[in-house]
C-alpha cells in the first residue's frame, strides 16, 4: 500500500487500514452493500484489467479474507488468464475474527465436530448460470444451508440477515431443536458491534427488534453457548439454555448487548470463577489419571525369564 498506483477498496475496509496507503495512490471505491452496489463485478473485473495493462500497480483492499465470500478467486482468475502476476495477501474472515473476540470457538470436542461457512445470499446471475449449467448447482442458499446442517455443525452465515426468518423456520422444520443456541453480531470485532443472542426460534424477531443492520454474521451451534458473554447460566454457573437458566425463560429469550466484548472479560471471569475453577480441576485430574497410567505401564518392566 505504500508503493500502489491504484488501490480499489471495498466498504468493510476500516479507516485505520486506509490510512496505511501512500498519499500518492489513486483511491477508488467499489464497495457493495444489500440493494445498492456502486459497481457491478463485471465492471470491477474490467477496471482491474485495465488498469493493470496499463502498467499500474494495483491493490485490491478488501475486509476481511478476500478467498471467503470475497470473491478474491473470481478477480484472481480475470488476471492471471491475462498474464498478470496476483499475490494474495490473506486476511482474517468474519467467522474467526467474530467467533475468536467472543469466544465462541467454531468447533469444539464434544460439541462440534465440524463447521460450515456459508452464504444467506446469492451473486447475480447465479441462478442463470445454474440453469445453462455454467455455474454450480445451488440455487437456493437456504435450502441449501438446510441440508447442510446437523447438530454437531456449527454454521456461519455470511450476509443472512435478509434470509434469516426462512433459515431459522426450516432449521426447525428439518429437525433443529429450537432451543439451540445462536448469536447476530453487528459489525463484528468494531466499536460500534451490537449483538443478539438467543436460540434459533427467537433469533430473526430478536433481530428485528434490536434492528440488525448488515453487515451481520450469524453463527447457530452448541458453541454458541460456550461464550463467556452467553446470557443464560444454571444454578452453578455453567452454560444453559434460557428454558434452564437458574433465571428461567423461554425458548424465545434473547439477550441484547452492545460494545466490543473485550471490555468486560475480567468482570465475567470474576462472576464466573466458579466454572473455571471447576475446568482447571477436571484438567488437573485428567493429567494426574494419564500419569498414573503411565507409572503402571513403567512399574510392570520386561517379563523377566527363566
Amino acid at each position: 500500500m505504500q508503493t500502489a498506483d491504484v488501490v480499489m477498496y471495498d466498504r468493510l475496509v476500516s479507516p485505520a487500514i486506509l490510512d496505511l496507503v501512500h498519499d500518492g495512490a489513486h483511491m477508488l471505491y467499489v464497495g457493495k452493500q444489500a440493494g445498492f452496489h456502486t459497481r457491478t463485478q463485471d465492471e470491477i473485473e474490467r477496471m482491474l484489467l485495465g488498469f493493470a495493462e496499463n502498467g499500474a500497480s494495483v491493490v485490491r483492499l478488501k475486509g476481511g479474507d478476500p478467498l471467503v465470500f470475497g470473491r478474491g478467486g473470481e478477480e484472481m482468475e480475470t488476471l492471471m488468464n491475462r498474464g498478470f502476476k496476483v499475490t494474495i495477501v490473506p486476511g482474517i474472515t468474519a467467522a474467526a475474527g467474530v467467533g475468536s473476540e467472543l469466544g465462541i470457538p467454531l468447533t469444539h470436542r464434544g460439541a462440534a465436530t465440524s463447521v460450515r461457512l456459508l452464504t444467506g445470499h446469492l451473486r447475480e446471475g447465479a441462478a442463470r448460470e445454474a440453469a445453462e449449467g455454467t455455474g454450480n448447482a445451488v440455487v437456493d442458499p437456504v435450502a441449501f444451508a438446510v441440508t447442510s446442517a446437523d447438530v454437531d455443525t456449527t454454521l456461519v452465515v455470511y450476509m443472512g440477515l435478509q434470509t434469516l426468518p426462512l433459515l431459522a423456520e426450516k432449521l426447525i422444520a428439518s429437525g433443529f431443536p429450537e432451543d439451540m443456541p445462536a448469536v447476530a453480531v453487528e459489525r463484528g470485532t468494531t466499536k460500534h458491534e451490537r449483538r443478539v443472542f438467543g436460540t434459533v426460534a427467537a433469533l430473526p424477531d430478536a433481530v428485528l427488534e434490536r434492528g440488525l443492520k448488515s453487515p451481520t454474521l450469524i453463527i447457530v451451534g452448541n458453541t454458541v453457548k460456550l461464550s463467556p458473554w452467553w446470557p443464560w447460566r444454571d444454578a452453578i454457573g455453567e452454560p444453559a439454555s434460557p428454558a434452564r437458566s437458574a433465571a428461567g425463560g423461554s425458548a424465545h429469550a434473547r439477550g441484547f448487548q452492545d460494545g466490543p466484548a473485550g471490555e468486560d472479560t475480567e468482570a465475567w471471569f470474576t462472576k464466573n470463577a466458579r466454572t473455571v475453577r471447576r475446568l482447571r480441576t477436571l484438567s488437573e485430574a485428567e493429567a494426574e489419571e494419564e500419569a498414573r497410567k503411565a507409572a503402571d505401564v513403567s512399574g510392570k518392566g520386561e517379563p523377566v525369564a527363566s
